[in-house]
């Protein structure tokens, strides 16, 4: 049994002779005792005096030969025991490789069926679940490397057979090396997919910003007066520099499509939607120009509006006044009219100097098409006429008033 050659063909046949060897140990172990009590016993038959009933030399020798046949039998146990556990280190070794290409084999074929998303959640979750994989493939790294050292440890001892153990960690590490490989690529696919899908949200993100902002510079309303109007307009000034702060944004929009893995950014429908958000970008900065504008011209028909009311409220009351008044015919009485039309005529200075400005202002207006410039047209006509009419009143009253005081000073003369 302790001479036997066999070791066993895998792990666990050698597990079984290991048990067996045990036993075997055990029956040795329970037979020294035995063996060491009959010797013990017989040369006490060696040690007698007088009458001995066999010849002391052939005891001593029977003893030290069943010594020396117990002690060459531990020796074949103890060699026999360290064979066995050669080849259950071998064959765990081997085992422990299985396991390895096994695990190899399996993630190969996870990888293999894997796709890289179809949308930023799917690559998201993708992501995810690779990033545990590689957390799983670097134990499994530590694992095979104190399996290879263990390989490397059975290779040193020249016991066994080295061609099998360094065939079976060349192919293995064959394989580890092309399952990082596989696992590097599929990374590098899943980063390249989250920058599509990533890229891809921050364009629907902009689109849908730039809709609401169409909506917002098209709208409709300009204020119903001057306070109105410059509210909108101050808001309008903040939607276009909001505007003008996301110009880099669409600038950079090729530039990014540029980074983007070929098979992502060189799509037809990619390019197609980056000019589609290019061109409604325009399109917004466009239409908010026009709106700037418009608000700057109904801002400017309203403070004319206002500006006309209060010309005229002035016009009301001289023209009243002018209509009413009555020449004097005392010559202290007519001073005094002299003395208010002195101050008439200031005002009608300053007056027309702010009639002049409505009229430029209504002139710009029509000029530039806009829309109420029949309104603001008819409005300039009243107050013109309005105006005309108040100088001809001062002028009928002054001509008046001259006609009196020149029949004055004759007759004091």
């Amino acid at each position: 049994l302790l001479v036997s050659k066999e070791l066993g063909k895998h792990l666990l046949e050698v597990e079984d002779l290991l048990q067996k060897q045990g036993l075997l140990e055990a029956d040795i172990s329970a037979q020294t005792e035995r063996v060491q009590a009959l010797n013990a016993a017989a040369l006490k038959f060696s040690e007698l005096e007088g009458y001995q009933p066999c010849d002391p030399q052939i005891i001593c020798n029977r003893v030290n030969h069943v010594q020396t046949c117990l002690e060459e039998l531990g020796e074949l146990a103890r060699k026999r025991r360290k064979e066995l556990e050669d080849s259950r280190q071998l064959w765990a070794f081997f085992q422990e490789m299985e396991e390895a290409e096994a695990w190899i084999r399996e993630k190969e074929q996870i990888l293999a069926t894997k796709t890289f998303g179809r949308d930023l959640s799917s690559v998201l979750t993708l992501t995810t679940k690779h990033k545990t994989m590689l957390g799983e493939l670097g134990s499994r790294r530590a694992l095979l490397h104190q399996t290879m050292k263990k390989g490397d440890q059975l290779v040193a001892k020249k016991r066994l057979v080295a061609g099998g153990i360094q065939e079976k960690m060349r192919e293995v590490r064959l394989q580890w090396k092309k399952l990082e490989e596989v696992m590097g690529l599929h990374q590098q696919r899943l980063q390249e997919a989250l920058n599509f899908f990533q890229f891809s949200a921050e364009m629907d993100d902009l689109v849908a910003w730039l809709q609401d902002m169409y909506r917002i510079v098209s709208s409709d309303d300009f204020g119903h007066d001057d306070y109105s109007s410059q509210g909108l307009l101050k808001k309008h000034r903040a939607v276009v520099s909001q505007l003008e702060k996301q110009r880099a944004s669409v600038v950079a929009l090729r530039k990014q499509v540029a980074l983007l893995a070929p098979e992502h950014g060189q799509g037809v429908d990619v390019q197609i939607r980056v000019v589609e958000v290019e061109q409604l970008y325009g399109e917004v900065a466009e239409v908010a120009v026009m709106r700037q504008q418009w608000l700057q011209d109904a801002l400017a028909v309203y403070r004319m509006f206002s500006e006309v009311h209060a010309c005229e409220v002035w016009l009301d009351e001289k023209e009243q006044w002018l209509e009413k008044m009555e020449v004097p015919e005392e010559l202290d009485d007519i001073e005094v009219v002299q003395h208010r039309f002195e101050s008439l005529d200031q005002e009608m200075n300053s007056v027309m100097g702010r009639i002049l400005d409505v009229n430029q202002v209504v002139q710009q207006l029509v000029d530039g098409g806009h829309p109420s410039s029949d309104e603001v047209r008819s409005c300039q006509d009243h107050l013109n006429s309005r105006w005309n009419r108040v100088v001809e009143l001062v002028e009928l009253k002054k001509t008046q008033l001259s006609s009196i005081l020149k029949i004055q000073n004759y007759l004091l003369e």
